[in-house]
């Protein structure tokens, strides 16, 4: 009777010990994905800037094209000549930010935690291979679940 309480106790033990590690796990996946989260949303937000700056720039490098069709209308070939070059050099820019805009938001894609849901994925099969080798092949529990005192 008394070696069953012990046998009894040491479960106990190892339930509870149980039960503090996967919540000690849970709490930490949480964290990892709302760190992940952020860090994603700060990348999107930053490609999102980056599109509307280049969008802005493009405005204006349209302005200086039509400031420039006006020049050379006017005959000015030196003035429209420069308004020319002003305006291919903020186009030039212009696409060079939609290129690094899209590459920040292609960063943060898929907003879902991946690495979080990987990690939660192996601790579930980890958990899993260290139950299946704790059972025998007919279900019984093996009999080192008891720990020593």
């Amino acid at each position: 009777m008394a070696g069953e309480d012990r046998n009894d106790r040491s479960v106990s033990d190892l339930l509870k010990q149980l039960s503090e590690q996967t919540q000690t796990l849970v709490r930490d996946e949480i964290q990892l994905a709302l760190l992940e989260l952020k860090h994603k949303g700060k990348k999107a937000g930053l490609g999102a800037g980056l599109f509307g700056a280049s969008g802005m720039i493009a405005l204006f490098g349209v302005a200086t094209l039509i400031a420039a069709l006006v020049l050379a209308l006017a005959t000015a070939v030196d003035a429209w000549l420069a308004a020319l070059i002003v305006a291919v050099v903020l186009l030039g820019l212009a696409g060079l930010l939609a290129l690094t805009g899209k590459r920040e938001i292609e960063d943060a894609m898929p907003p879902a935690p991946q690495e979080a849901i990987e990690s939660t994925k192996e601790d579930v099969e980890a958990v899993k291979e260290h139950v299946a080798h704790r059972t025998d092949p007919g279900g019984h529990h093996p009999t080192e679940t008891t720990v020593p005192r």
